[in-house]
């Protein structure tokens, strides 16, 4: 069985850090592509950064600079390390798992196991 479990989200003042992770069970880990997406309430789901099998990254263009992600294949760790978040970063947090050997990406098409998510608030 495949699963997808976030931790580190919560409730932080603008400018402050969070780091989320996400350990999968199921799937070779090490050869897969994984993502983070973000959902903020009355708005659709936006990729946020995407990593591949070899550690190509890319990230969605209001984070670039702020967030890093990052993998632990020995874990079967993901992990999003967010710095100076904003307001409008406040969302539920999804880990995503692809396909062995596929690319880094934003297309909800090249994922196929979810996580359930986890809050992340930030406010003034």
């Amino acid at each position: 069985r495949v699963l997808l479990l976030e931790s580190g989200g919560g409730s932080v003042q603008i400018g402050a850090s969070l780091t989320l992770s996400c350990v999968t069970t199921g799937i070779r880990y090490d050869t897969y592509s994984m993502a983070w997406f973000r959902q903020a309430p009355g708005k659709e789901r936006e990729g946020v950064a995407s990593i591949d099998h070899e550690g190509e990254t890319i990230y969605g263009d209001s984070v670039k600079g702020r967030f890093t992600i990052d993998r632990d294949n020995a874990k079967k760790l993901l992990t999003l390390r967010m710095n100076d978040l904003q307001s409008n970063d406040t969302a539920i947090y999804s880990c995503a798992a692809g396909y062995p050997y596929g690319i880094a990406t934003f297309d909800p098409q090249g994922f196929r196991w979810w996580g359930q998510g986890t809050q992340v608030t930030v406010s003034s």
